[in-house]
């Protein structure tokens, strides 16, 4: 379903408050037009962002809210008929398969400066917006960091036996197994899938779960995205959980990013790419970390102070368009017997 941002919600403050602060400092001039974006991300989070984007421009913006891979699908279906402008996904692995089949507009150069090349479209075909990084939450009840593996390697030791967590039908989960096929190759990241199911995890639905178990004691530790621990803090500041980092550069320590990209049929180019250079301003970076934790990609934008500076992640470098191979990877996890 197709909604007009501006027209079905009411201007939040924080969307007013910045659209006034951001006039002030940057003296950008209100523009006109209109967009069509189909976004991956959840409504509740990218309502304020696009209301304020309507405020500061006068461009009037309606939204497609979906899963990025249903909204992926249904753009390659699409195809030269699409309506859309811009494709805002939660997951860098459905841009490269948008980008593999040459659906989007190369961005242009003053736009992918704003953000490091590992966190962008090597032939700048798609720019991303915050990032995510992979984690090992623990309880420290139980552990502490020198009773953690340094890589992902060693969650096959049988002395995790039926003490670790993971959701192997998450997306992101699914996403860190692919860019370990692309650093080790399928027959290493099987054996991995395979030496990690013959220790017993416990199966979650989603990443909260697990954040919940190590709580609960049920498990000692699980893989997450870093931020989900963030969000849990909200409702119990005092929460008995910490992130780990693996100091060793696998794809244990995978930074994967929401990003955007402009589709080579949008008839609305210069609205679309003034939504792209928004997303990249400071004050919606700022948005991002506050409201969920999320890495700004943009430099000199603030980050909450007990979390870890992305530049110190142990980042393995590699094509986040090559994340784009679901299906090969869906297909190993079943080989593993994970499913």
């Amino acid at each position: 379903m197709i909604t007009r941002g501006k027209h079905r919600f009411l201007p939040t403050s924080f969307a007013v408050a910045a659209f006034v602060g951001l006039i002030a400092v940057t003296g950008m001039k209100p523009e006109t037009g209109h967009l069509v974006v189909y976004c991956g991300r959840g409504e509740e989070l990218i309502r304020p962002v696009i209301e304020r984007f309507e405020q500061q421009t006068g461009i009037d913006v309606a939204v497609r809210y979906a899963g990025t891979a249903e909204l992926a699908a249904t753009l390659l279906e699409e195809g030269n008929h699409s309506p859309a402008d811009v494709f805002f996904a939660q997951d860098a692995g459905a841009l490269g398969a948008l980008n593999r089949t040459g659906a989007l507009a190369p961005l242009p150069d003053d736009l992918l400066a704003a953000v490091s090349p590992r966190y962008r479209s090597p032939d700048g075909t798609w720019v991303g917006v915050s990032g995510r990084a992979r984690v090992l939450v623990y309880n420290p009840q139980k552990l502490s960091e020198d009773d953690l593996p340094e890589d992902l390697s060693g969650l096959t030791d049988p002395a995790w036996k039926g003490r670790i967590g993971w959701a192997p039908e998450n997306g992101s989960f699914q996403s860190f197994v692919t860019a370990l096929r692309i650093r080790e190759g399928d027959d290493k990241a099987l054996a991995w899938l395979q030496g990690v199911q013959a220790n017993e995890p416990r199966v979650y639905g989603k990443n909260s779960a697990i954040v919940a178990a190590v709580a609960a004691g049920e498990i000692d530790a699980g893989l997450v995205n870093h931020y989900y621990l963030y969000t849990a803090r909200r409702t119990k500041p005092d929460i008995t959980a910490k992130n780990y980092y693996f100091p060793r550069s696998d794809a244990g320590s995978l930074v994967n990013v929401a990003g955007i990209g402009i589709l080579k049929t949008s008839k609305n180019t210069e609205p679309a790419l003034a939504f792209a250079r928004y997303l990249l301003e400071p004050e919606t970076q700022a948005f991002f970390a506050k409201e969920t934790s999320e890495y700004p990609l943009v430099a000199g934008v603030d980050i909450p102070a007990d979390l870890k500076p992305l530049n110190d992640i142990a980042t393995p470098d590699l094509d986040l368009n090559r994340l784009d191979d679901l299906e090969g990877t869906l297909e190993l996890i079943r080989r593993a017997g994970v499913f």
